[in-house]
């Protein structure tokens, strides 16, 4: 290389410079027509869709009650320049020599339909959101962001966000939402937006997580892992309202429910008095749920890492979130607070863990499969606080629950949230942490277990946590008893209430007999 030239090189700034490597980049792709390799992660979700293709369980939707007047020419350009500012959403997924690749498009429309709404039922906007929240994508042709503007009046809209989650996190929906603050007002007025340029996209982050994984980085993480997991692998197996399909199709629902202020603020508290986070605390009571429930000491619980532990990447839109299989040991029945700090540290260091892609795990630990199941573990845990998308703010878990208010740009918005078809796991526990409470969602495999089922689980939960503020050192048998008297409680009442409902029906004959008897007569 020149001489002149790398010395200009060398008098970049490091953010020129990555500027520079962008460029190239970018013009390396363009002479290999912007075709890339698959993420880890984006590898299995691509696998899962050539077995069910007509599967929705993938798609990630976020649905809004619009309560102002819209302009909708500025709207569909500030989403055209949403498309236009990330590869990612302009994206399809073909298969290229036997492959899986990323093809990246120079330019995509974007996939907007306006929709007169003005005469639907809300039993029809229920339906018609339903329908194309989970409508299928196609990963080889496209588009798979889609986007629906529902009119019901001059001031009233429900906006429909859909993408794929090959392409898009959470965390990304936020980014995209936040963004839409800035792009709508800006189209709306005709002046130009400002937003801070990208010197990298999603494809930079796959060619950094391959070098990683292959560097001495990649080799510490394997062997971090391969420690964790070591030895026969356990198979959650709650008791089912069902047998397992063979086949696993998907379908899913929702139970929810509330903690209240002083559950909340009592569990912080308690997480604070033993150098926790709410989280472990959260994670540690529902391990010993499940322990309950199913009889079993060693577990797998599944928890979602961010993934973005470079800086750099915290604004790229894409598909970062890494499911950590987080291992719990309850033997030896030992305190809650004894338990607790077991919890805390394996947290801590699945965080400083978090690169290594549970699909690649997978594929290295070789579990047992069945078809039925999905690998390494059935139930998750997901803590959320607000914290982006809405004023204050609100994270991107929270994006698809109801009554999130926000503003993006003029358009007062209120999240609205739909009703849950799909799940991936037998049961995940969605907690979303508030000012005033815990909310709560129990999601759920509806081919295995009956919303009664759930219901009870989610009683057993809070009742759980409950005892736990009450006595912190109580041993995790003590806390099992207390579910199983609870649970024996609950059968008595039920037998009293099914007792008096056979008094009531043998008082009613009794009367009919009664009533006959004088008529014949």
């Amino acid at each position: 290389m020149n001489s002149s030239i790398s010395q200009r090189i060398a008098d970049l700034s490091p953010g020129e410079k990555r500027a520079l490597l962008a460029q190239l980049l970018r013009k390396q792709a363009s002479n290999s027509k912007l075709i890339y390799p698959l993420s880890y992660n984006q590898q299995g979700i691509w696998f899962l869709y050539q077995l069910a293709p007509e599967n929705a369980v993938y798609n990630v939707n976020f649905a809004a009650h619009i309560s102002s007047e819209v302009n909708v020419p500025a709207l569909r350009r500030a989403l055209q320049s949403l498309l236009d500012r990330h590869p990612s959403l302009r994206t399809t997924f073909p298969a290229h020599a036997g492959k899986p690749v990323q093809q990246v498009h120079e330019h995509l429309k974007v996939s907007f339909e306006e929709v007169d709404g003005s005469t639907w039922s809300g039993d029809e906007l229920k339906a018609r959101l339903l329908a194309e929240a989970y409508r299928p994508f196609d990963l080889e042709r496209g588009p798979l962001l889609r986007v629906s503007l529902i009119r019901r009046s001059a001031r009233e809209h429900i906006l429909l966000l859909v993408v794929h989650h090959i392409a898009i996190d959470f965390w990304s929906l936020a980014i995209l939402l936040d963004e839409l603050g800035v792009l709508y007002p800006a189209e709306s007025a005709g002046v130009k937006a400002h937003l801070p340029p990208l010197d990298l996209q999603y494809t930079d982050y796959v060619r950094w997580q391959a070098e990683m994984l292959a560097g001495p980085d990649g080799e510490r993480l394997w062997a971090y892992w391969r420690e964790q997991l070591a030895g026969d692998l356990p198979v959650l197996n709650l008791p089912t309202d069902r047998p397992r399909p063979a086949f696993p199709t998907y379908q899913g629902a929702s139970h929810d429910f509330t903690m209240d202020a002083e559950l909340s603020s009592g569990l912080k508290a308690l997480a604070k008095a033993h150098g926790a986070t709410l989280y472990m605390v959260l994670l540690a009571a529902f391990q010993v749920l499940l322990s309950y429930h199913s009889g079993q000491e060693d577990l797998l619980v599944g928890t979602p890492m961010v993934g973005r532990s470079r800086a750099e990447f915290e604004g790229i839109v894409g598909l970062f979130t890494n499911p950590a299989v987080l291992r719990a040991n309850l033997c030896g029945n030992p305190a809650f607070a004894a338990f607790l700090g077991q919890v805390r540290h394996t947290v801590l260091s699945a965080l400083e863990h978090q690169d290594y892609p549970t699909v690649l795990l997978v594929e290295r630990l070789r579990p047992p499969r069945e078809l039925s199941r999905p690998p390494l573990c059935q139930a998750m845990l997901v803590l959320d606080k607000p914290h982006r998308m809405a004023q204050p703010g609100a994270s991107p878990f929270v994006a698809a629950e109801t009554g999130l208010r926000m503003n993006p740009g003029g358009l007062v918005m209120e999240s609205v949230a739909l009703e849950r078809r799909a799940a991936t796991l037998d049961v995940v526990l969605l907690i979303i942490e508030t000012q005033e409470s815990l909310a709560a969602s129990m999601r759920y495999n509806s081919d295995l277990f009956d919303s009664a089922t759930i219901g009870r689980m989610s009683e057993h939960f809070e009742t759980l946590l409950r005892r736990i503020l009450q006595e912190p050192t109580a041993r995790l048998d003590a806390l099992k008893l207390t579910l199983a008297k609870a649970d024996r409680q609950e059968r008595m009442n039920v037998r009293k209430e099914q007792k008096e409902v056979n008094i009531q029906k043998l008082k009613h004959v009794k009367r009919k007999n009664i009533i006959t008897s004088q008529l014949s007569s």
